[in-house]
């Protein structure tokens, strides 16, 4: 296997990117940057000097992951959603040593036009929906919405809407896939 970058795209020396991974169109890729296997960044993507990004995420168009944010496994970034890396910026003050971590774990999806402030972790197969503003910890399953983003239910790994409150114990079965999702003390875990 290889990378596919277009002709328009900048990869600086020393970025890591692995086998199957496309860069499209106007990408840049700074050179500290870890990119796994078969990972695909869409047109106009920016891609920072500590970043990591792991296996078969899907960066769409538009996308700045910024310094200090890290995509697990299957993380997928739809068009034109946002990080931050600097909670409180002004233009002029220096706040490069105040870089916040933002974690997002593996097979989260993050919606269109979604706002992620920094120094947050978005938990395993969470959904932040379309233009919300996240700015705590979305618990791992969680669906959250709006501004300031809330939980208002749970998802399964395949992507639909779990049949579960948002607080209380309960369980149900994903339609799709035939697995099962218990809630028990504010936490989903698939069983």
């Amino acid at each position: 296997m290889s990378v596919s970058i277009h002709p328009s795209a900048i990869v600086d020396d020393g970025a890591q990117i692995g086998d199957g991974s496309r860069v499209w169109h106007f990408v840049h890729v700074c050179g500290g940057a870890k990119i796994g296997k078969n990972v695909s960044m869409g047109q106009g993507v920016f891609v920072g000097n500590k970043v990591t990004i792991g296996d078969n995420c899907k960066i769409q168009n538009n996308v700045s992951v910024y310094d200090n944010v890290h995509l697990g496994e299957g993380v997928f970034c739809g068009p034109s959603m946002v990080f931050t890396n600097v909670y409180n910026p002004r233009s002029l003050i220096e706040r490069k040593s105040e870089y916040r971590n933002t974690l997002v774990k593996k097979g989260a999806t993050l919606g269109a036009n979604c706002t992620i402030v920094c120094g947050v972790t978005i938990g395993e197969f969470a959904f932040v929906g379309a233009g919300a503003v996240v700015n705590k910890d979305v618990p791992a399953y969680a669906l959250a919405v709006g501004v300031p983003a809330k939980q208002i239910g749970w998802m399964s790994e395949f992507g639909e809407q779990l049949d579960l409150p948002v607080t209380g114990d309960a369980e149900t079965t994903c339609q799709h896939t035939g697995a099962r999702y218990v809630l028990e003390s504010g936490k989903v875990t698939k069983q």
